[in-house]
């Protein structure tokens, strides 16, 4: 059942049921600006998502550099005259970190023939289990005398509607292609997951939120009766076997930035480590599974170490024009309509050790890190953990704003269907939908305010 928290809205925030709630005269919060309280930077460049927070002490900006010099450089195949660099592959997507997080920023789908490069398939059989012959994530490229596994290509058809003042609008609906399968043809019944690689900002500061406050915000029975009924996704701890709360992913699949860094040098480059030490080869994938390794595990537990520092500390770019009106206005109606129920304005981070500059923060991500059912129109079929095929986990909208600047695109949702904030707001369903409606509501004025106050975050 969702519970009272601590945790104030911003002044001006009016939500719907808010006693008190004054749409007339929206006002700025002292610090608003502020996305990560303290480990907020005032960049708008290009480069707005790749910054350390100026707190970090001398032992902190070494880390974070090393960590930055590691998430940026090429990995090779083993073996190598570089035996801490070499492992890459059998079989991957990238050869480093950065040629999916560009810039530390969003990926979007492939165009044309495309590598998936920016954006990976997770697949699965029918049952809910990997694929049998290609694992649970398709990977295009490999190391020589290693059949890749193939690539896959998207089409899209439109559909379009109409808002509430006649405005006519088309969304686009994916579809895969699989091209050049080396191993054969998929199951029957494969099921195919699209995701776009992130931003990384802001990731300490989201593990930093302790996890009661996110059990808090869950109210998976929808026990008071607003429609939204957000749920925690609880899952696998590497070399344990108990549970923790999953807060990472498109699924909120991973519970630290930690597992997810290490998840994502073996799915993405092919380098074991010591939570993942074993290749993800299939028994169809002999080549594969035979090739030399570049050690056992293949990843460096500081290297490892330092990119997990780097991916926890990079810095939240600060909020832009919070004072302008037209701004005002469309947080408050973010808020009227519903937005904010999923998207929660304001979390408030805890101890933590690991980065402890990142502690005690209030931040403002719009995220409540919880699984949300989001209709069949967004929905994928394939379960992970306790996410269902239909839901997905609310993505943090700090720096979303800045995404054209440091991406060079706008295309949005977990698998950049949309084109623009207005298309991904029209693709909500499920729980969404209620939001959804009220934004078609609106008249063109009230629109357009709400799509700069994304624009600011």
């Amino acid at each position: 059942m969702k519970r009272a928290l601590a945790i104030a809205l911003p002044v001006g925030l009016c939500v719907a049921g808010i006693a008190g709630c004054d749409d007339d005269t929206p006002a700025v919060e002292p610090g608003e600006e502020l996305s990560g309280g303290d480990a907020t930077v005032f960049d708008t460049s290009d480069r707005a998502f790749g910054l350390p927070p100026s707190t970090l002490d001398r032992d902190g900006e070494r880390a974070f550099l090393r960590g930055r010099a590691l998430f940026r450089d090429d990995w090779v195949e083993a073996p190598a005259s570089t035996d801490s660099r070499d492992g890459l592959g059998p079989l991957f997507n990238a050869r480093s970190c950065e040629a999916c997080h560009v810039r530390d920023g969003r990926g979007r789908p492939p165009i044309g023939d495309e590598l998936l490069t920016t954006m990976l398939l997770r697949l699965s059989g029918p049952d809910g289990a990997d694929e049998p012959t290609y694992g649970d994530q398709l990977q295009p490229l490999a190391i020589p005398d290693v059949p890749a596994e193939g690539n896959a290509r998207v089409v899209y058809d439109e559909n379009g509607g109409q808002l509430a003042d006649g405005q006519a609008y088309t969304l686009r609906h994916p579809t895969y292609e699989f091209v050049a399968l080396g191993y054969g043809p998929m199951a029957e019944g494969v099921q195919v997951s699209p995701r776009v690689a992130p931003m990384m900002i802001g990731l300490g500061l989201l593990e930093a939120v302790p996890a009661a406050t996110l059990e808090a915000l869950a109210d998976p029975d929808d026990a008071d009766g607003d429609g939204i009924s957000g749920r925690v996704n609880r899952v696998a701890v590497s070399g344990s076997t108990e549970s923790a709360v999953g807060r990472f992913g498109i699924k909120a699949n991973q519970p630290t930035v930690r597992q997810q860094t290490a998840g994502a040098f073996l799915g993405d480059i092919g380098l074991t480590s010591s939570l993942f030490e074993n290749e993800t080869c299939t028994p169809a994938q002999v080549e594969c599974a035979n090739s030399v390794s570049g050690g056992d595990p293949e990843l460096f537990a500081a290297i490892l170490d330092d990119v997990t520092f780097y991916s926890r500390a990079l810095a939240v770019p600060a909020r832009r024009d919070v004072e302008e009106p037209d701004v005002l206005l469309g947080r408050n109606l973010f808020g009227t309509i519903g937005c904010a129920a999923c998207h929660v304005p304001v979390l408030e981070t805890g101890a933590f050790p690991d980065v402890p500059e990142l502690a005690n923060q209030t931040i403002r991500p719009y995220t409540d890190l919880l699984l949300h059912d989001m209709g069949p129109e967004l929905a994928d079929g394939r379960p992970d953990f306790a996410a269902t095929g239909q839901e997905w986990r609310t993505p943090p909208l700090w720096g979303i704003g800045l995404v054209e600047t440091v991406n060079g695109h706008l295309l949005l949702m977990h698998d950049g269907r949309a084109r623009g904030f207005e298309e991904a707001i029209l693709w909500h369903g499920g729980e969404g939908a209620a939001s959804r409606d009220g934004y078609t509501q609106l008249d063109a004025s009230d629109r357009q305010a709400l799509v700069r106050f994304l624009e600011s975050l």
